[in-house]
């Protein structure tokens, strides 16, 4: 059971999560070059209508068609959600590639699981660099697709022609997990054109809905795939995705004319999204509770297969169907967190939901007793702790947009993204070796009360005590 934002979603992440949408205006010590203080937070007004690109302002809520009504909000969210659920499928089939058809070795799946998260070390704060002094994201994303999609299809090609090597799939992890980064520097900031900021949450949410329907399809699908077509040729799934994508979104038409963000350097524009990200009370708050549940999260995650089957007893068969309920969850708290957000506020919604999140975690350690017990206690706290993720990171996704500085969202962004990401590996590590030390379910425990500690960071910041007005009350 995933409990990780991949930025999206704080990501993005989860996981995510930064864009160019409705700006908090420049207070009185972000002019002098000061970091903003909770007053200038508290004070700043949210729901002034500030100029976009071109020169215009948003659209009245009104006047504004709903999200599904939107050509072009529904290809967006239609390539999203196609390219990740190929995604999915190829976290099977690559795999079973490696073990039963190339023999790989421990170190060589070890080396094959980094090449996921290591993109994400290497380029995450230089991605969003790329991304702050772009005038279109669009073309930045189709070409990420395409790559992504021809990188994939290598797979199946070098294996009919008796070329494929363990090498050559982590060379192709490798390339898609840079286009990835890539791609997800560009996404937010290109939502951000693509819908009315008065439909932020709802957008946001939207794609963060995206994860966890290909997490109800995805598996299922990649297991058909491999038994009907094997292993790498199942990956030729995920190349098409990728492709499709590319298409979709090649097919929005809503025009982008970013203003770029004047550059001195890499290094000193990486700096500056760094320093941005620290020194806002917001953005710091959501960055320390982000690195604070992916660390525990892995840590969770690491032992969460053998403590199932060992511990607990859970058949093989029925964790895939506990998996799949969390993401049921996932799409239903997509839909009730924008209908929450805008009766009380986004702030509101991630104070409940961050105070949630270490329940299931507690429940999961403390269980005990028939199966029957332990599979209904285990469906229920999965759906519900899949909903709470869910409106977690679109809350977070939309404050970002309202608190992150116009000229250095992109930036923001991925200072977030290589941060909780990079932290998935060590506590993947720290859960592995506590266990060996303390036990498995002593782990869990750990990890629970780990992830407590995030409310510490949403709790003490301005989110606790600012409030703008909900969107239901906006005119």
């Amino acid at each position: 059971m995933k409990r990780v934002f991949h930025s999206s979603a704080l990501c993005q992440a989860a996981v995510a999560s930064t864009t160019r949408q409705k700006a908090v205006e420049t207070s009185p010590s972000q002019q002098d070059g000061h970091p903003p203080t909770r007053e200038d937070y508290a004070s700043t007004p949210p729901d002034r209508p500030l100029p976009v690109e071109g020169g215009t302002t948003p659209r009245p809520a009104s006047s504004t068609p709903p999200l599904h009504r939107q050509r072009d909000y529904r290809l967006l969210w239609t390539a999203r959600t196609t390219s990740i659920t190929g995604s999915e499928v190829s976290k099977l089939a690559v795999p079973l590639t490696a073990v039963t058809l190339l023999a790989a070795s421990p170190t060589e799946m070890g080396l094959l699981t980094a090449a996921a998260f290591l993109p994400a070390l290497l380029f995450g704060l230089q991605s969003g660099v790329i991304a702050d002094r772009l005038i279109r994201h669009r073309p930045l994303m189709i070409a990420c697709e395409l790559v992504s999609g021809v990188a994939a299809l290598a797979v199946p090609v070098a294996w009919w022609l008796g070329l494929l090597t363990v090498p050559l799939l982590v060379a192709v992890a490798l390339t898609i997990g840079t286009a990835g980064v890539l791609f997800k520097a560009a996404n937010l900031p290109h939502l951000a054109v693509v819908v009315s900021p008065t439909q932020r949450t709802e957008a946001v949410a939207g794609l963060n809905a995206s994860y966890s329907v290909a997490s109800v399809g995805g598996p299922g699908l990649a297991g058909a795939l491999v038994q009907l077509l094997t292993a790498p040729i199942a990956v030729l799934a995920e190349a098409l995705a990728f492709l499709i994508s590319a298409l979709l979104l090649r097919s929005i038409r809503t025009p982008e004319h970013s203003q770029p963000a004047r550059s001195r350097g890499m290094w000193h524009d990486v700096a500056e999204g760094l320093r941005a990200s620290i020194t806002h009370p917001v953005l710091r708050a959501l960055l320390g509770a982000g690195v604070t549940i992916n660390f525990f999260a892995m840590t969770y995650t690491a032992v969460y297969m053998l403590y199932m089957i060992n511990t607990l007893g859970i058949p093989q068969g029925l964790i895939g169907a506990l998996i799949t309920l969390s993401g049921l969850g996932g799409v239903l708290g997509a839909w009730t967190t924008s209908r929450l957000a805008k009766c009380y506020g986004e702030e509101r919604v991630m104070l409940v939901s961050v105070l949630l999140f270490p329940v299931e975690i507690l429940a999961v350690g403390l269980l005990s007793g028939p199966l029957w017990w332990k599979l209904a206690v285990l469906a229920l706290m999965g759906t519900i702790t899949g909903g709470i993720v869910v409106a977690y990171a679109t809350c977070m996704g939309s404050i970002t947009l309202r608190v992150a500085p116009p000229e250095l969202r992109g930036r923001v962004n991925a200072t977030m993204t290589f941060a909780v990401q990079g932290v998935m590996a060590l506590g993947g590590l720290t859960g592995g070796l506590l266990a060996e030390a303390v036990g498995l379910r002593n782990v869990i425990l750990v990890s629970a009360a780990g992830i407590a500690l995030s409310a510490v960071w949403i709790w003490s910041s301005p989110l606790r005590t600012t409030f703008p007005m909900p969107h239901a009350e906006r005119g």
